[in-house]
């Protein structure tokens, strides 16, 4: 049985949660992780397991709220609204210090975009954090990475499911997780009950700042841009995924929660393994 595997994590927000329900049947079922390649939420699960902390990590948001978690982003960015500072120091304390990509024990690639170039960049060794916070820059939300004169912004700008990286690898086999799959009933999203004294305490953290409504507003810019990028990602992936098909393709319907439902980590997990599971189980492997 094919043991070794190539592991593709492609960018969605909280949805990127699933990424950790899929490493996780696969490490009871025998299966090797040997190679991540990551955009965005995949980069910085990858990067985690890569490093041996991803356990911390779901540990630690598992005991948040979303208001611990709120606290973290500082509205003071550049080219976006979240400067991204205070986040990446707790990332970075949560994995005990940085560490350099080509010490890892597993091969790892997080993908970013050169905005200005319009091409994509690797990250496959230097600073860990930084090749995570490069990744993970959502246009709009996050000030873009600058790295070596070059302005970085989400790797699922130019490619969603960055599988190309992993084309060298000495493995059994490439598994794809694609975040961007189709929507599914209600009955199988994540629950979407909004807790109201919860709200109402984030709406008290942030009426400390002046937010325009283009950004508060439910469809105001920030909204619709977020949706439009969400799009994008979804048509790109599609294409990458007909030229390069994995060996096995595992789909996140699009609309299992909403792109910052952090705080819902436990369902989203399970909804990852439970769906690895499935396509094991159809494909009898």
């Amino acid at each position: 049985m094919s043991k070794k595997v190539s592991l593709v994590l492609g960018s969605g927000g909280a949805r990127g949660l699933a990424h950790v329900g899929v490493i996780r049947w696969l490490e009871e079922h025998g299966y090797t992780i040997e190679s991540i390649s990551g955009c965005s939420m995949g980069a910085l699960i990858g990067g985690y397991y890569a490093a041996g902390k991803l356990d911390a990590y779901i540990e630690w948001l598992s005991s948040s709220d979303m208001l611990d978690l709120i606290k973290l982003l500082d509205i003071k960015g550049s080219g976006g609204v979240v400067s991204g500072r205070h986040l990446m120091k707790k990332l970075e304390n949560l994995m005990d210090g940085d560490k350099q990509i080509e010490d890892l024990n597993i091969k790892f690639t997080a993908v970013t975009t050169d905005i200005d170039a319009q091409k994509e960049i690797w990250f496959s060794s230097g600073s860990l954090i930084h090749a995570i916070r490069a990744s993970i820059s959502i246009p709009l939300f996050f000030t873009p990475y600058e790295y070596e004169g070059m302005l970085l912004v989400d790797g699922g700008v130019l490619n969603p499911v960055p599988i190309a990286p992993t084309f060298n690898d000495m493995t059994d086999l490439t598994i794809a997780v694609n975040l961007g799959g189709d929507r599914v009933g209600e009955g199988y999203i994540i629950n979407q009950v909004v807790d109201r004294s919860l709200g109402g305490r984030v709406k008290e953290y942030f009426s400390k700042f002046t937010l325009p409504d283009a950004i508060s507003m439910e469809n105001g810019m920030y909204t619709i841009a977020n949706k439009s990028f969400e799009t994008m990602q979804e048509s790109i992936a599609r294409m990458k995924l007909a030229t390069y098909p994995p060996d096995i393709e595992i789909d996140i319907p699009k609309n299992l929660c909403a792109t910052f439902d952090f705080n819902k980590s436990e369902k989203i997990i399970e909804f990852g393994y439970n769906e690895c599971a499935k396509i094991f189980k159809d494909r009898k492997l």
